[in-house]
This record gives structure tokens, C-alpha cells and sequence, in this order.
């Protein structure tokens, strides 16, 4: 049977229990009130503010031109309509460049309302990711597709497919672990990568786009709801459309698909 009510204050600890007990866990983005009431009221694990925001709310063409006051705003907003959601909160571009920017920043957004904080990278997070953990602020560290770093990665494109390539993003994750990240996610590569890793690390690991066999999946509200007028990604599935118009139900059936396992399928995976 079904339970689409999430468990009320869902913690880190919460997500650590739900992988060692190898039940999947449920991850969207909400930018206002309604959407983290009505995110939280139906199963979803973990909220994220994301930097998303600067194009789904904002209408930018990237995340880049997104602040930390942007983020801090948003997380305000959500914090009042979520009902027992771990809320993560993105580190927008530029705003983690340093281990003492990157402490003050997150401090700030912790202030907020946020509960852990997003930051893109690999290796070279160690010492920041280290930093903020002995401070007491959980980090996720975000790995594969870094929209952030879109200008240098030449767009945005699938990662890790290349051997050398999915072998360091497995060796940097076990670093960021080590480090005393909290939670990992993987965006745009292969399946199989995204096994290796989930199986490789002991923290909760989160995917969009990095198949099914991580512990967690997120979407995009404005993704999954069918509101995004451009191209939708491979990864993207609109759960509007197959509820009728209920975004109450549109919601608990993508945590349903996700605890299952059903969701993501081959068809919003990578080779």
C-alpha cells in the first residue's frame, strides 16, 4: 500500500535510513509557499531551492545571475509552507569560491530556514565541504552535469561516459564522503555510473538524470508539471499530464514511480 505522507521532520539521518534499508527516497524543487506545502503535504522526502529559480521564476537563460539573497528570499517563502521536508538550499555560482565565502554564505541560508546546502564540484570542495560539516552545516555535493560550470563544460551534456573520466568522478566522490558530505547528487550520466557510485559510498545518493539505481531522484516542479515552455530534457517526465490536472495527485504519483523504482525507466536514462 501506498503512503504518500512523508515522515514528519525528515532529517539526514532520515535519508541515511531509508538507503541502509534500501528504500528509495523522493526529491522536487519548490520556490514559493504553495509548491512546499503542496510538495511536503505528499510524500516528497527533500525539497530543494534551487538555483533552477533563476530560470523558472526569474526568466534568466541560465542559473548564473542567481544570489544568495535570491536563494535566501525563496527559502523564506518555503520554509513557511513546508509540513516536515528536509529543505537543501542550492549555493548559487560564485557564492562558495573560497572555504571562508563559503562558510558565510551557507551560514546565511542555514539562517533562512535551510537544513543543507548544495554545492556544485568535485575535488576541489574537499576543504570546503570539511570546513562547513565540523561547522555543524551538512553539505551536498553535486557531481556530473554542473550547470554552474555550463560556460567551461561547453554546455549541457552527458558526463562520465568516458572511462578515466567516470573512474575520477567515482575516486573525487569517495573524497567528498571522506570530507563529511552528507548526501551526493549525480546529474546527466550513465546508468551504470550512477550504480557504481550509489554502491561505492555510503551517504544517501540523489539523481537526475543518472538512471534508477541511486537512492533518491529529483525533479523540477515547473519540469514535471509541464510548465517549462522549452525543449524538456530526457530525464524529464510531465506526472500532470497522467493525473488529469491534480497537482496533489500528479505528486504522489511520482513518489510512488520513485519508491517503486518504476521511475526513472530506460526511456530518461543514459548508457
Amino acid at each position: 500500500m501506498s503512503v504518500h505522507n512523508a515522515p514528519k521532520a525528515v532529517t539526514i539521518k532520515t535519508l541515511a535510513k531509508l538507503k541502509s534499508e534500501g528504500e528509495k527516497f523522493s526529491c522536487m524543487t519548490a520556490y514559493d509557499y504553495c509548491q512546499a506545502y503542496a510538495v511536503s503535504n505528499n510524500g516528497v522526502e527533500l525539497i530543494l531551492v534551487g538555483d533552477s529559480l533563476g530560470m523558472v521564476i526569474h526568466g534568466h537563460d541560465s542559473s548564473l545571475p542567481v544570489t544568495v539573497e535570491d536563494i535566501a528570499y525563496h527559502i523564506r517563502c518555503v520554509r513557511r509552507g513546508n509540513v516536515g521536508s528536509l529543505i537543501m538550499a542550492d549555493m548559487p555560482f560564485m557564492s562558495y569560491y573560497s572555504e571562508d565565502v563559503s562558510l558565510q554564505n551557507a551560514a546565511t541560508l542555514m539562517s533562512e530556514g535551510a537544513h543543507m546546502v548544495k554545492l556544485e564540484g568535485g575535488a576541489w570542495l574537499t576543504e570546503s565541504t570539511r570546513l562547513l560539516s565540523e561547522r555543524g552545516i551538512p553539505v551536498c555535493a553535486h557531481m556530473g552535469l554542473t550547470p554552474q560550470s555550463v560556460n567551461h563544460l561547453g554546455g549541457y551534456s552527458v558526463q562520465g561516459r568516458d572511462p578515466d573520466a567516470a573512474q575520477t568522478m567515482i575516486d573525487e566522490a569517495l573524497m567528498l564522503q571522506e570530507a563529511g558530505a552528507s548526501v551526493l547528487l549525480l546529474e546527466c550520466i550513465p546508468e551504470e555510473l550512477g550504480e557504481r557510485i550509489t554502491k561505492a559510498l555510503d551517504i544517501p545518493i540523489i539523481g537526475i538524470g543518472a538512471g534508477a539505481k541511486t537512492d533518491g531522484q529529483i525533479l523540477v516542479w515547473h519540469d514535471m508539471m509541464g510548465l517549462w515552455p522549452g525543449r524538456p530534457a530526457k530525464f524529464v517526465k510531465n506526472f500532470l499530464k497522467e493525473t488529469e490536472g491534480s497537482i496533489d495527485d500528479a505528486i504522489k504519483l511520482y513518489v510512488d514511480q520513485v519508491k517503486a523504482g518504476s521511475f526513472p525507466g530506460p526511456e530518461h536514462s543514459y548508457e
